[in-house]
């Protein structure tokens, strides 16, 4: 086991899986928490060990507030610190506002937004106990300047951005840093059914990000970005300049 553990919510594919590979190779043993794909889980597990650290999958919803603290404290008790938390779970239920059903807007906002309270809530405890820690939140740029046909979407994200700030400003006194991250158009199974070529003219690097560029971000955040806090960081090929 390593001296260092990073839990990423959402992990088993897409950014989440490549942000748990990421920390991998920066030496991080790392939990990846899922809601419903097993092989996907279980595949991710093997890549990240195979990178030379532990690795472990919690399946449970993070919307659900009981099963996620069972679950962290599983976590906390069999490894003792939780160095890095990276909020990434999240689902779409598109649809323009007038015709939104409340089963729609409930559904993201309890993953999206409440999600993240229900798994940081008890890790900001042991974070505190450490006297440090790392948490970063995956916003999006929906959530910076909105976007049509995703009002329950753009909600959540705007809401993190408002969590991160605040949570950096009570928690710098015992040394735990709280970022987001606003990744535009990733390619990824979210934006699969998307025009690609025509989103990228709009892009000036004329092109969608990978699931490493935000990797990346992420693993800066962790280790190198130590004078830091409560921002927003767009990686977005400068679509929003």
């Amino acid at each position: 086991m390593s001296e260092k553990l990073a839990i990423v919510t959402g992990g088993s594919r897409g950014i989440g899986a490549s942000v748990a590979a990421e920390l991998a190779k920066a030496g991080y043993d790392v939990i990846i928490t899922y809601a419903g794909n097993d092989e996907a889980a279980n595949k991710t597990v093997e890549e990240i060990k195979s990178l030379g650290v532990d690795a472990e999958a919690y399946k449970f919803d993070v919307s659900d507030n009981e099963q996620t603290s069972k679950s962290v404290d599983e976590i906390i008790e069999k490894y003792g610190r939780v160095d890095v938390l990276v909020n990434n779970a999240g689902i779409t239920r598109d649809g323009l506002f007038m015709r939104m059903g409340k089963d729609n807007w409930d559904a993201v906002i309890n993953t999206n937004l409440s999600g993240v309270y229900n798994v940081t809530q008890p890790i900001v405890k042991i974070m505190m106990k450490q006297r440090s820690g790392v948490i970063i939140n995956m916003a999006s740029i929906v959530g910076v300047y909105g976007n049509a046909g995703q009002a329950n979407y753009a909600a959540a994200k705007a809401g993190i951005i408002g969590f991160t700030k605040s949570l950096a400003k009570e928690l710098a006194s015992r040394n735990i840093r709280v970022n987001a991250i606003a990744p535009g158009f990733i390619s990824t199974d979210m934006t699969k059914g998307l025009d690609s070529e025509k989103i990228a003219e709009h892009i000036p690097l004329k092109r969608l990000g990978q699931p490493e560029d935000i990797a990346k971000t992420v693993k800066f955040l962790a280790d190198d970005g130590t004078y830091i806090t409560g921002q927003v960081i767009q990686v977005d090929g400068g679509l929003t300049v």
